[in-house]
């Protein structure tokens, strides 16, 4: 039984799996649109969100928390704080978008692609 199992299995220990979303979410922010299986999407989408929120936010705090959660990433810090966080000031939530792409031919895994709305 699944009772309070939180997350997808993507046969990763947990510190994997953690890097591999702070991964994505890093590729996502840098980039506007990343294209992955559809479980990493899902499993990557709240991080990103909560990020955005953060940035929207604003304030030392905030960025502090977001510089925490991508590794000390300028980059991407300065890149919510100053691009995707003002299109989004007006927006109450759901800042991405997960769009479903044919399966991979190889193994058939399902395919999305994850974009900023």
């Amino acid at each position: 039984m699944r009772h309070r199992k939180k997350g997808r299995v993507l046969r990763k220990t947990r510190a994997q799996q953690r890097e591999l979303v702070r991964s994505l979410a890093r590729h996502l922010v840098l980039r506007g649109t990343l294209e992955t299986t559809e479980a990493r999407a899902k499993e990557m989408r709240p991080f990103v969100e909560r990020l955005v929120t953060y940035a929207k936010k604003g304030g030392l705090a905030k960025r502090r928390l977001i510089l925490a959660a991508m590794k000390n990433d300028l980059r991407v810090t300065e890149k919510l704080m100053s691009d995707i966080a003002p299109r989004y000031k007006e927006r109450v939530g759901g800042y991405t978008r997960i769009v479903k792409t044919p399966a991979r031919k190889s193994d058939s895994a399902a395919r999305a692609r994850i974009a900023f709305v």
